[in-house]
């Protein structure tokens, strides 16, 4: 029966009405192989269609079906807010799927804009709450994923009635939830570097520091103008673009406090996504919502959560997200595969250096090849079963991969480093000396993220950052071990526990946990950059938390000033050998700008609404008698 007899119920699109830009303008590069789109055009017929939902709104969708009919494929699928391109069915992509590898193997590879984005007919809500009980048209992204899946499975022809669906980033928060509640033919699920508690780990804020960098430029384009029309770009959505250019770090100082500085750019009229962010400042009911952590109950398909311990982004995302399947729903098939990536990194190069660090080995091709793509075609077509452990972790320092039935490993031992007077960190608690250290924070002169001119906010590579510019910083506080006479594993979270008071009335507390190399170690092979290992002081793990927050996240409680008070949290998990003639080392400090936005250290109820006088210098003292200990929990593997 010819392909386009088979299409019930969906609006078949066979003209090129609309406008969008070309798939490659999109992506901000050059034109694509026009070779390659050629072979993909070979082997692959596109079909573009409105796909009905429960409750009457089409979604928009590209569908790429082999033009090998003598025999069935599976279905790869990918949902997204970023756009799939116009509906243009003689314009094809260069590449499919997650790569070569699966065009060869045969799929039926399918592209959806999720509700009310670009072409997507239905109203967009930002990290859509899943409802748990639904009724008559009642619909969430489970509902549309399986909706979608159920008119495939029987409208695409020649199709095996298997479906894999993958997604990083925002498109891995919609792979989450469509694995919830999930049509029968849905088998496996990959969300990479998922958001999945967006305020409260993932990009917007960590412990209750607003990620301002990252968020500002995010929003200058996202939620601006959600809906592509027959009649191009709403002028309603167009804005000058703010002249950061190569100095974040002295913009967003002239921006001033967050919510009146950013309207100039952002207003509430044509930027509602960010004017949501400005009215909800601590985690409530709103962001709560929009946890999907609770409802990841019934998790039928196999699972592989990804993720990258250098990801700026959402580096909280796959953990949490593992965890609450562990948790909620046992799954046999739920994975955890995390690798020494920044954020997406598994999917592209080599993978074997970030910056200023250097690890050698290629663990990008070999994840793909060895992981993720047998990890589809045996759920998918029926290939040979990969045998995954349940947690695949990259050993940082170490190089190499460790297997895991749980993650932290049931072997490890919780121990505490304290911060000693003069600066030492050592296992041993403190015993006598002064009983703090102190600093003064001022907001007018915030300690950087970088040692270097960023115009980013938030550099890709901050995590492997040398910290040796802010150890020479009056107002971070750091302290170091004695040089490691062996080595030492830490795995799984790290918890700072400070006891600490300030002389206003609220206060960041940035904790850094840090690799100092030592000082005769080489520089990396080959190396072109002039970076001097030797010395280098590797941020491993940093995490800031707002001080107001430290009763509860949905309550602030500001601080009693020059009083002693403790906060205790959690920061995202290592896996990491700190190896013999290294020294661990932790800084902290009372702002990392402007990766976070500053605390105007004032107590205030909506801190983005600040006046510039509200921001204060402040005294900051962190504690470290035998009676307020301050340290950093870790589990060290024995």
């Amino acid at each position: 029966m010819p392909l386009r007899q088979r299409i019930v119920g969906a609006s078949l699109i066979t003209s090129v009405a609309f406008c969008a830009l070309p798939l490659h303008a999109q992506r901000g590069g050059r034109g694509p192989d026009s070779s390659a789109i050629a072979a993909v055009r070979a082997k692959y017929r596109k079909l573009d269609v409105r796909i009905p939902m429960r409750d009457g709104v089409k979604l928009f969708t590209s569908i790429y079906i082999p033009r090998d009919t003598f025999r069935s494929y599976p279905f790869l699928m990918s949902r997204t807010p970023y756009g799939i391109g116009a509906p243009e069915p003689d314009v094809y992509r260069p590449s499919l799927g997650l790569g070569q590898k699966y065009m060869d193997a045969g799929m039926i590879f399918v592209y959806q804009d999720a509700r009310g984005r670009f072409y997507s007919e239905g109203e967009f809500t930002e990290m859509t709450p899943h409802k748990d009980r639904k009724a008559g048209t009642d619909v969430d992204e489970a509902t549309d994923t399986y909706d979608t899946i159920d008119w495939m499975v029987k409208n695409v022809p020649h199709n095996n009635a298997r479906v894999g669906i993958y997604g990083t980033s925002y498109p891995g928060f919609y792979t989450t939830a469509s694995c919830i509640d999930p049509h029968p033919a849905l088998k496996a699920c990959a969300p990479g570097s998922p958001m999945t508690d967006i305020a409260k780990g993932d990009d917007l804020f960590h412990n209750g520091a607003f990620y301002l960098g990252a968020n500002f430029s995010f929003y200058q384009g996202f939620g601006r103008a959600p809906r592509a029309t027959e009649l191009g770009p709403d002028p309603r959505y167009t804005a000058a673009r703010p002249p950061i250019g190569n100095d974040a770090y002295k913009f967003y100082l002239a921006l001033g406090p967050v919510g009146p500085g950013s309207r100039k750019w952002l207003p509430a009229s044509t930027a509602p996504l960010w004017n949501l962010v400005m009215q909800h400042p601590n985690y409530d009911a709103f962001w709560q919502a929009r946890n999907i952590r609770p409802h990841l109950k019934k998790m039928a398909p196999a699972m592989l959560e990804i993720g990258g311990f250098y990801d700026a982004e959402d580096l909280f995302g796959p953990f949490g997200t593992f965890r609450a399947i562990e948790q909620l729903s046992g799954s046999a098939g739920n994975h955890l595969a995390i690798g020494p990536w920044s954020h997406g990194g598994w999917a592209r190069g080599d993978g074997d250096a970030l910056a200023t660090l250097h690890w050698g080995n290629k663990t990008g091709p070999w994840f793909r090849d060895s992981v993720e793509f047998p990890f589809f075609m045996h759920h998918l077509a029926g290939g040979p079963d990969p045998k995954l452990p349940r947690v695949l972790i990259y050993r940082t320092g170490a190089d190499k991969w460790d297997r895991y039935d749980a993650f932290p490993p049931k072997s490890a031992v919780r121990k505490a480093l304290y911060l000693q007077p003069g600066g030492k960190l050592s296992f041993d608690a403190p015993a006598k000396g002064p009983a703090f250290d102190e600093y003064m924070s001022d907001p007018a002169s915030p300690v950087p993220v970088v040692g270097r001119a960023d115009g980013t906010g938030m550099p890709r590579d901050y995590m492997v950052g040398d910290q040796r510019f802010a150890s020479q910083r009056p107002d971070v506080l750091t302290y170091a071990s004695d040089v490691l006479t062996a080595d030492v594993t830490v795995a799984g979270p790290i918890s700072p526990v400070l006891h600490v008071s300030t002389s206003g009335t609220d206060a960041d507390f940035d904790v850094k946990f840090i690799d100092v190399w030592p000082d005769d170690a080489p520089n990396w092979p080959g190396d072109t950059t002039g970076f001097r290992v030797a010395g280098y002081q590797q941020l491993l793990r940093g995490e800031p938390f707002r001080g107001k927050f430290r009763r509860s996240f949905e309550v602030p409680v500001a601080f009693i000033p020059n009083q002693p008070d403790s906060l205790r949290f959690e920061m995202p998990d290592v896996n990491h050998t700190f190896r013999k003639g290294h020294r661990m080392m932790v800084q902290v400090q009372s702002s990392w700008f402007p990766l976070t936005d500053r605390n105007p250290q004032t107590f205030l109820p909506n801190i983005f609404e600040a006046s510039p006088t509200d921001f204060v210098r402040a005294t900051m003292r962190v504690y470290h008698a035998p009676a307020r200990a301050s340290r950093i929990e870790v589990l060290v593997l024995p």
